[in-house]
């Protein structure tokens, strides 16, 4: 399901992990790092490789879209792990996530988002923040798996 405004935060404590300005450059060395610290957390395989690959479809459109990089937020709740991916692109509507597969409903976009809502148990898209490349904009784009335990 994706929510339009929402904060997927139980409203538990956060324990910050990981915080993590990129470009495309970074993307590479993003996935080993949010897969270092899902491990920490808890996140075991498969659903650990699902993280990450929601983590740098997510990242690779910040760089495509978003005006070329973007931050990512890791944080640990009680039995949750949440990645926040902001970027200071022009943004985007939630809309854009095809129902069907990418491709076989005529569109050829947000595969990327379309994968990430599949495989996590919870995904969020928001307005912008500032101070992520400039004065405001962009897109917010968090995802969440649970922890065992």
């Amino acid at each position: 399901m994706v929510t339009e405004g929402v904060h997927l935060n139980s409203g538990g404590p956060q324990e910050r992990l990981l915080e993590f300005d990129f470009t495309r450059e970074d993307v590479p060395r993003l996935r080993v790092l949010v897969d270092q610290y899902a491990a920490w957390a808890g996140l075991a395989e498969p659903r650990r490789g699902d993280f990450v690959l929601a983590a740098d479809a997510v990242a690779t459109n910040a760089v495509e879209h978003g005006g070329g990089g973007g931050r990512l937020l890791l944080h640990r709740s009680p039995g949750v792990l949440e990645c926040t991916i902001s970027d200071s692109g022009p943004g985007f509507a939630p809309s854009v996530i095809p129902d069907l597969a990418p491709g076989l409903g005529g569109s050829h976009c947000g595969r990327g988002l379309w994968i990430t809502r599949l495989i996590t148990d919870g995904l969020v898209i928001t307005g912008g923040v500032s101070g992520v490349g400039g004065a405001g904009g962009g897109s917010v784009v968090a995802f969440t798996m649970g922890l065992p335990g």
